[in-house]
């Protein structure tokens, strides 16, 4: 994963109505070498947002008038590659979700932790050079043992033809293991789990075998929830993954 130290000069927008919420952040972010701006409201979040044009925002799920998914939605609407993360409690795993299909990069629950955080920034912050530089969300490549499919960025709705292309080559290749290898930028949307979902239904009937390597935890927890985690086995590595037992 990416060095934290490598966000320097970054510019940042923390959006949450809770004035100590935000004085953490700035004392965490200031570490990292952020150009920081906060707002304590998401009407406030996007009239900042509209004159800084920052790369990454965080925002609360839950406020008062617009909430964090209202927020999501402008900015995404806005400007499509810009990455937000979304700040959530415990019990909102059903708005973390949402968040998700709504492309958001990540999330991260309350009370922050550190690790957390650097986490979600450096996925978020992955994402970003991936989006600039335009490289590929998917490809895939032959082993001796299974045919690696590296997904990165968000996987949606869009990512769709270039997942079937990159499995049409497995089933050309006569593989019987299909490996989908999640590196540290990926993050999947809900229409993106629906078309892992078919692709799985669709291996069984090819005799193929669907496996994941280096899920985020977030993400295991979300497969979880879904159903995916049943579907397939998981993996931490794709060496291990790649291993025909």
């Amino acid at each position: 994963m990416t060095d934290i130290k490598e966000m320097q000069q970054e510019t940042i927008l923390v959006i949450d109505d809770e004035k100590t919420t935000l004085k953490m952040f700035r004392l965490f972010l200031d570490l990292y070498g952020f150009d920081i701006h906060t707002a304590e409201s998401g009407e406030e979040g996007l009239e900042i947002f509209d004159r800084e044009k920052p790369g990454i925002v965080l925002t609360d799920i839950k406020m008062p008038g617009m909430d964090g998914i209202e927020v999501l939605k402008e900015i995404k609407r806005r400007s499509p590659q810009t990455e937000v993360i979304v700040i959530t409690g415990h019990g909102d795993m059903d708005l973390a979700i949402q968040a998700l299909n709504l492309d958001a990069a990540d999330f991260i629950n309350k009370p922050i932790q550190r690790q957390s955080l650097e986490n979600g920034l450096t996925r978020a912050r992955e994402r970003l050079k991936i989006a600039r530089s335009l490289q590929n969300q998917v490809n895939g490549r032959m082993t001796n043992t299974a045919f690696i499919i590296r997904l990165q960025g968000n996987i949606s709705a869009k990512s769709e033809p270039y997942l079937r292309e990159a499995y049409a080559d497995a089933l050309q290749k006569k593989t019987k293991r299909v490996v989908f290898h999640f590196d540290d930028s990926t993050s999947v949307s809900g229409a993106g789990i629906a078309i892992l979902t078919q692709l799985i239904l669709e291996s069984e009937k090819e005799g193929i075998e669907i496996v994941m390597a280096g899920v985020p935890e977030n993400f295991k927890r979300v497969f979880d929830i879904v159903g995916l985690s049943r579907m397939v086995k998981l993996f931490a590595t794709v060496e291990d993954a790649c291993t025909i037992e």
